[in-house]
């Protein structure tokens, strides 16, 4: 009987190799190469597994829930197969409203069968992207992102694996110490959209191939169709008809808990634009960051050429800082400026916002604004002016993610009194880089929200949008909220006091909320029952024989988390961890420490450097009791092996060398014949 050759058609046996695995061996390529210019990557969009891992993706995010590659239908991937060969052949459009090669899972729409009206408003009205359009820019990206995340510079943190504002800000309180001029500026305006050649073009100095330039090049091209909304239909005013609650599926995703959701309201200026450039969708941060990648080379070459070394300055003496630069402290007396001190620069860029930290005089940081407009004027076709660019003084405070950079006068202690108190000397020896978290920015934040209103002295507003949620489920959501803060604000210095004035916020706004809700009519009652961290029961039912406990003890109540963080002293402290000079993510130390073991010269290092000190490796060692035992078919027995490790590594190395002809002359026949019994009964 002949077996049947494999159908080339059939999807399932397109998918040799796992997807991940693929991906990870993209990333190893591109960092163990990462000046290569790359021009064959047709050869992966081929790839089915890359497919069906972006499948996998864009299905979890859709409908919430995970996937296996084993439970999906036959049907999704014939039609996810038609979806790769419609790229592959040039048959694929981004922006499709009524013809697809591959549907949603969610979508049940028979568009066969729609009225013309429908089709008219499926066409002129503004729809979100199609399944496929997301498979497609899932594929696109998991190509793209090795290749440059291989080759973007330190310098930028944000759009990037392992990389997130708290990164930012330990990185300026290790590397900023010392400077006392900050240029601070706002390039956001890239992340809104760029010239389609430009982008091109950036992406082609390392990319050069014709299949992937041209997708991006069309998503970037074609039209996205927006509605607007006529100026009449404005103006016109309807009544509000009562909207029944509509009950979510089972696979439908559900929407953000309202504690994410005011979490997310608290995002700094410098994280709220995301970049979403025509049809490119999550490759528009990748592009952007692609684009920006020449700013951040321009400006590490600039700061080689702006360091200037003096061996009479105390602070730095070499261009990477003192030894892992421990001491961020510099006295306050020593001048900031003339011809005998070191002059130095630093840069960080997070999306749009870029931060320079100068040390020298305010000239040469008004040179470098001036480069730095004209570079800008020229690549990104951006007009800046000084005031986009301000220069500004430390004493003056920077802003920067919400937290405020600033110098702290360090006062020593002179000495204690015997009453337990201490003298503070009135002069101060020096200054350290403060970190501190914005009250201003939070306050206003949490106007933005409703929670507060006034400046000067913020009064807490009812939180209204939970009125019908149970006493248990508020509060939980509320701590969430805090937890939340409290790891925002981890690396700030004043973290206690401004994690402390967020929890008084939300406390005041749910003791206004109760008070309303159970009719209380006051604050100071809603405390004197609920507690200081409202954990207790704020009603009970008429009549109801046991009590709270003994409710919650048979499981009939829900039980209530107190508010957390409700004094001071419960706040954890700042974090101040040191950070390491040549920090990288864990995915890429894990990257170059498999590329530096898999290269074969590291291997011949370790075996020279083993035979100069005169070891054994574990794998010779075992190599030779196995030749040993071939060669004199004896089984070692463990005493020994024991009697073996006892003795000296060159004993150890002549025994297992030598032939051990002499060491059995002495033994009788029978000895031998019962040996070799024994061996072979092994």
């Amino acid at each position: 009987m002949q077996r049947r050759a494999p159908d080339p058609d059939d999807p399932t046996n397109l998918m040799k190799e796992d997807g991940v695995s693929l991906c990870s061996q993209m990333w190893i390529e591109n960092f163990r190469e990462p000046d290569r210019i790359v021009t064959n990557l047709t050869s992966y969009i081929r790839r089915f597994e890359l497919w069906v891992l972006a499948y996998q993706k864009v299905y979890a995010d859709e409908t919430g829930t995970y996937i296996p590659r084993s439970a999906i239908q036959k049907s999704a991937l014939e039609d996810l197969l038609a979806l790769r060969n419609a790229v592959l052949d040039d048959r694929f459009k981004w922006g499709a409203r009524l013809q697809f090669f591959i549907k949603s899972p969610r979508d049940k729409t028979d568009y066969e069968s729609l009225s013309k009206r429908k089709i008219k408003a499926i066409l002129t009205t503004t729809q979100p992207a199609p399944f496929q359009d997301k498979i497609v820019q899932e594929v696109l990206f998991m190509i793209l992102e090795p290749i440059y995340e291989s080759r973007f510079s330190q310098k930028s943190y944000a759009f990037r694996p392992g990389r997130n504002a708290h990164t930012v800000l330990r990185v300026i309180r290790r590397n900023f110490a010392g400077y006392l001029w900050y240029i601070k500026g706002d390039l956001s305006t890239v992340l809104d959209g760029m010239k389609v050649g430009l982008v091109i073009n950036a992406l082609m100095r390392d990319v050069r191939d014709k299949k992937v330039i041209d997708l991006v090049k069309s998503a970037l091209v074609t039209p996205v169709i927006t509605s607007q909304v006529d100026e009449g239909e404005k103006k016109k005013k309807t009544k509000r008809k009562y909207q029944k609650k509509r009950v979510l599926a089972e696979d439908e995703p559900k929407p953000d808990p309202y504690w994410l959701e005011s979490f997310f309201g608290f995002a700094p200026e410098e994280a709220e634009k995301l970049p979403k450039w025509g049809h490119c969708g999550i490759l528009s941060p990748l592009l952007a960051n692609i684009c920006l990648d020449e700013l951040d080379r321009w400006m590490e070459r600039k700061i080689k050429e702006f360091y200037r070394p003096s061996k009479s300055d105390v602070i730095w003496n070499s261009p990477e800082g003192e030894a892992e630069q421990g001491n961020t402290s510099w006295p306050e007396f020593v001048p900031t400026s003339g011809p005998d001190k070191t002059r130095k620069m630093d840069y960080v860029r997070y999306g749009g916002h870029i931060l320079i930290g100068i040390r020298g005089p305010r000239a040469d940081a008004a040179t470098l604004r001036k480069q730095l407009i004209e570079f800008v004027d020229q690549r990104y076709m951006l007009k800046l002016d000084n005031e986009s660019l301000p220069i500004e003084h430390i004493t003056k405070g920077i802003m920067f993610l919400d937290h405020v950079l600033c110098r702290r006068v360090v006062y020593p202690t002179l000495r204690y009194t015997a009453t337990g108190g201490k003298i503070i000397s009135e002069k101060g020896v020096g200054t350290l880089l403060s970190v501190t978290a914005s009250l201003k920015q939070c306050i206003k934040q949490f106007r933005k929200l409703n929670f507060l209103k006034g400046d000067r002295d913020p009064d807490p507003q009812p939180c209204f949008r939970m009125f019908h949620a149970t006493q248990a489920h508020t509060n939980a959501q509320m701590n969430k909220f805090l937890l939340a803060m409290v790891e925002w604000y981890r690396y700030a210095d004043n973290r206690k006091k401004i994690v402390n004035f967020c929890s008084y916020i939300i406390r005041g706004s749910l003791a206004k909320l109760y008070a309303a809700k159970y009719k209380l009519r006051s604050r100071a009652k809603v405390y004197k029952i609920g507690a200081r961290n409202l954990g207790r029961p704020l009603k009970e039912k008429k009549g109801q024989s046991p009590d709270y406990q003994n409710l919650l003890r048979m499981g009939l109540v829900e039980s209530i988390d107190g508010l957390l963080f409700t004094r001071m002293s419960l706040v954890p402290e700042a974090d101040y961890t040191p950070f390491p000079g040549n920090w990288r993510p864990d995915h890429e130390k894990a990257l170059i420490e498999y590329i530096r073991l898999d290269d074969p010269k590291t291997l011949e290092e370790q075996r020279s450097c083993i035979r100069e000190q005169g070891l054994v490796s574990p794998q010779d060692y075992v190599s030779m009791l196995v030749w040993n035992y071939k060669r004199n078919a004896i089984a070692m027995d463990q005493l020994s092996l024991v009697k073996s490790s006892g003795s000296n590594i060159q004993n150890d190395q002549q025994l297992l060398s030598s032939s051990n002809h002499e060491n059995y002359e002495d033994k009788t026949k029978e000895e031998e014949e019962s040996e070799g019994l024994h061996v072979a009964r092994i």
